[in-house]
């Protein structure tokens, strides 16, 4: 994950809050650079991560845990703009203990080792974070050391066998394109991706 195993999710939590709370309700329907996802349902996905990677850092395994986010386009609570900077930064809290990060966890219905679930808890909140700006509009820039991992992260992945279930092709971007750039491309998203084209 890093040098230390650890991260603090912080820094980066607080940059999707602030991404979050910059939405407007007329863009909820606006398409995201997430294929079959409006912003709404992007939002609803960010909350039930930031719950279900809460949970897993805890080891307070359940139904929360137990979801396969892939099972349905997510609903976005009623209370979201008041639910989901709490739970992000809950979320944060229960990765700043070190007891997180070790032993076996759970999340989406899947068993992992504590390091990995925070490997990919940092990623989903690295890219998803880059698929709200993106989708309304934003200025984003993510926290340099959740981005550093979320690239290795992803760039582990490419090797994986089971890696096309989750992710995207990775897209070709030059070797000197920024890291945010490169980070995205290899979740298979199209770092020039706009909400005009609709598309990834």
């Amino acid at each position: 994950m890093t040098d230390s195993t650890t991260l603090d999710l912080g820094p980066q939590t607080r940059i999707v809050a602030r991404l979050a709370a910059g939405v407007p309700d007329a863009r909820l329907a606006d398409p995201t650079p997430c294929p079959q996802y409006a912003v709404s349902h992007l939002l609803g996905h960010i909350t039930g991560l930031a719950l279900a990677f809460r949970d897993a850092a805890r080891k307070d395994l359940g139904p929360g845990t137990d979801t396969d986010p892939g099972e349905a386009a997510p609903s976005l609570p009623a209370d979201w703009r008041e639910a989901l900077p709490r739970l992000l930064g809950e979320l944060a809290e229960a990765w700043n203990d070190p007891a997180a990060w070790t032993g076996m966890t759970r999340a989406g219905g899947v068993d992992l080792p504590g390091d990995a679930a925070g490997a990919v808890a940092v990623d989903e909140l690295v890219v998803h974070g880059w698929d709200l700006a993106r989708a309304t509009g934003q200025e984003y820039a993510p926290d340099e050391a959740a981005l550093r991992a979320s690239h290795a992260f992803l760039l582990a992945s490419v090797e994986d066998e089971g890696r096309a279930e989750i992710f995207g092709p990775v897209v070709p971007v030059p070797d000197d394109a920024p890291l945010l750039d490169r980070t995205v491309a290899l979740s298979g998203r199209d770092p020039g991706w706009t909400a005009a084209k609709g598309v990834r």
